[in-house]
């Protein structure tokens, strides 16, 4: 009897430790994502009594703020994507939702502090969120956009600032709880509701969620890859015919180039050249190059998530027949990428190979101006060497001084791009530019597509080339 008596101590005791190690758990661990959980009624009610937190861009203009109990965003669509919008219905995106915490100041030290001031009667505020944005330059790539859409990213390759993020069509988030009629059911319909059903995705944030056919700017990482593998491959010479046989498969080629170098192939973005150099990488080294560019990876993996990204893809080395390299060589076939993917692989030339982090928090400071949460550059990946950095840069000036990305000069600065006219099943080809400068220090990268849009160098080229000397240029007060 005894011993019975005992076994069920020993039970109870055993569970009373484990709910007691669940609850522990629970509190430490899953506390902070279930208190900021949209789902989570107390977190209305608790936010209700909060002054929410203003977001501002690197310059001091207002993103987001809270004004008699409703979120107000001075941008409306221009940063709809990556600011993101806070709804009690249709709860938080972008910005609002990666910093939901300390825009409510529930982080840390920041909740014993709220608690007081409850108690003290004080106002209850939250913290202010500065990010690396600005708001000019995101007008600026909307009004280059017009009403044709597509998207542009815009970064600085030393530090890995995101400077602008654009995707168009986009929405007022000012707007989304608003009624815009009714169902044939009688259920009043709001204007998210029409949003989320628009054939046209306005809601999807192109810039970092899309997915296209990169076209020829993908020819920087297949010469990455080939400079890598070979660095001799700078001083030959190739003779393009205008088409290449693969395996029975005819890749064509824009125009029968004849004899040409690595520099004016890129130059005049030479299909056979470049199909050709993929070719004798072998698809094993080709997705490795990609992969070291960032392809098929997502920066914000092991950190805050502060947008909705979509790594890029590519058919893996084993399933990838003749054919199908030499297409993924120039950006065809199946590879799929998004702008700010492309911006990073402009960046990673313009800063000796390596990528810095992505990201666009400068600081967190509470209502006092102090700073609570810094952040600070770091390199996230090494794709390529120095001096096959430098061999691709000279072949970008190039590109943009006598080749196909004319219209990115700028006068007085030196412009490196890469034009891209990407084939895509739904219709004309997509309109792409990448490139950073000044080439001699590079202190911006750009990457923007067109959808449907065609030539890259005359139709995207010129988007890039107003939004760079918009950085660049002091007149422009950017710089």
């Amino acid at each position: 009897m005894k011993a019975n008596v005992r076994r069920l101590s020993y039970m109870v005791l055993g569970a009373f430790v484990i709910l007691c190690l669940y609850i522990g758990y629970v509190i430490v661990f899953m506390g902070p994502t279930l208190a900021t959980d949209p789902h989570n009624r107390r977190l209305a009610a608790y936010e209700a009594s909060i002054h929410r937190g203003t977001i501002f861009d690197r310059r001091g203009e207002i993103l987001a703020v809270s004004k008699e109990g409703r979120r107000v965003y001075p941008l409306g669509e221009d940063a709809a994507h990556v600011i993101g919008f806070v709804s009690q219905r249709y709860g938080r995106t972008g910005l609002e939702a990666a910093y939901d915490r300390y825009l409510l100041a529930m982080n840390g030290n920041d909740k014993i502090k709220m608690n007081i001031n409850r108690l003290l009667g004080r106002p209850l505020l939250g913290n202010n969120v500065i990010v690396s944005l600005d708001s000019r330059l995101q007008q600026l790539a909307m009004q280059l956009l017009g009403d044709r859409k597509g998207a542009v990213a815009v970064l600085d390759p030393r530090n890995g600032e995101i400077l602008a993020l654009v995707s168009k069509p986009s929405y007022d988030p000012n707007i989304i709880e608003q009624p815009a009629g009714r169902s044939s059911g009688g259920k009043v319909v709001t204007v998210y509701d029409l949003l989320q059903n628009d054939k046209e995705a306005p809601l999807l944030n192109r810039a970092t969620q899309g997915a296209y056919p990169p076209g020829s700017t993908f020819k920087l990482i297949t010469a990455a890859g080939a400079l890598t593998t070979d660095p001799g491959v700078s001083r030959r010479i190739f003779n393009c015919q205008g088409s290449l046989i693969i395996d029975g498969f005819r890749l064509t080629d824009t125009a029968a180039h004849g004899r040409v170098d690595f520099f004016q192939a890129l130059a005049v973005s030479c299909n056979s050249t470049f199909a050709r150099l993929g070719l004798e990488m072998g698809a094993e080294r080709f997705y490795q190059t990609a992969r070291a560019f960032g392809l098929t990876l997502n920066p914000w993996t092991d950190v805050l998530n502060e947008v909705a990204y979509r790594p890029g893809t590519l058919t893996h080395p084993e399933k990838m027949n003749k054919p199908q390299l030499g297409s993924s060589a120039i950006g065809q076939g199946e590879v799929l990428v998004n702008p700010l993917q492309m911006a990073l692989v402009a960046a990673a030339i313009a800063n000796e190979g390596v990528i810095m982090h992505p990201h666009l928090l400068i600081r967190v400071q509470d209502p006092e101006g102090r700073v609570i949460l810094q952040s600070s550059p770091r390199p996230w990946l090494t794709a390529i060497k120095p001096e096959v950095a430098r061999i691709i840069k000279e072949a970008m000036v190039e590109a943009v001084n006598s080749g196909t990305g004319k219209e990115a000069i700028i006068p007085g600065i030196t412009v490196a791009g890469k034009t891209g006219s990407a084939q895509n099943p739904r219709g004309k080809t997509h309109a792409w530019f990448v490139g950073f400068a000044p080439a001699e220090k590079p202190r911006v990268a750009v990457a923007v597509i067109v959808e449907n849009g065609g030539a890259g160098g005359i139709v995207a080229a010129p988007i890039a080339r107003e939004i760079m000397r918009a950085v660049l240029t002091p007149a422009s007060g950017m710089e």
